[in-house]
């Protein structure tokens, strides 16, 4: 298995307590607020979709992967067509981090794509802000499962398809027709290898997700 791992602590930074005075080593930031808030965001999706792509182009920090090689025996049971140069594959989950703008971050946590694994997803999903759903238009059929397990479980989701230069092409429309996704639920094209149009991909489903329980909220008290 390749196990890889950043050395920056995970750890949220606390702002100090209301009324405490900074030391002489302080000084130097004062007008700097040093508490960020944190959001848990899941990257699912078909086997070889690109998550564990993502999740490297965006991370901010050495990305932490637990993969292992394809086998002769996994190839019975993966669906590897359209899939190329793909010698391995996440068998537990891709964790990364990247800052949105000063004071919010983002630990993105990518769930394999097999259904073997699905088991590990209930843990996954605690406490997640929201999804991406990574989806190839080649094998569109293949993220029907993550689509079926965010809307079962009321956790706000975009579908963000990743443009493979080999797939054809297909409008935002056609794809949220194709998957009969509930009116509202954003659909984006991205390519997962570009941190930019990834970090648009997560600043979209950030404000979806506001957007959502907002909504839920007012209802609530409503």
């Amino acid at each position: 298995m390749v196990f890889e791992a950043h050395d920056e602590p995970h750890d949220v930074p606390v702002a100090p307590a209301a009324g405490s005075a900074n030391t002489p080593d302080d000084s130097a930031d004062d007008g700097v607020d040093d508490s960020v808030m944190a959001l848990k965001i899941l990257v699912a999706g078909g086997f070889g979709v690109g998550k564990t792509t993502l999740v490297g182009a965006v991370s901010e920090i050495r990305p932490l992967r637990t993969e292992e090689q394809l086998s002769e025996a996994g190839a019975a049971l993966d669906d590897a067509r359209d899939v190329v140069r793909k010698p391995t594959t996440t068998v537990a989950m891709d964790f990364g981090r990247i800052t949105i703008r000063a004071g919010l971050s983002l630990y993105l946590f990518g769930t394999p794509g097999q259904d073997r694994f699905w088991f590990l997803w209930d843990d996954l999903a605690l406490g997640a802000l929201g999804a991406v759903v990574l989806a190839d238009t080649r094998r569109l059929e293949d993220c029907f499962p993550a689509v079926d397990y965010f809307e079962n479980r009321g956790i706000p989701f975009l579908v963000a398809v990743n443009c493979f230069a080999e797939a054809r092409a297909y409008g935002a429309d056609e794809v949220a027709r194709a998957l009969d996704l509930d009116r509202g639920t954003p659909v984006v094209l991205c390519d997962a290898r570009d941190r930019d149009s990834g970090k648009e991909v997560l600043i979209r489903l950030v404000e979806h997700a506001g957007r959502v329980y907002t909504a839920r909220l007012l209802d609530s008290v409503g």
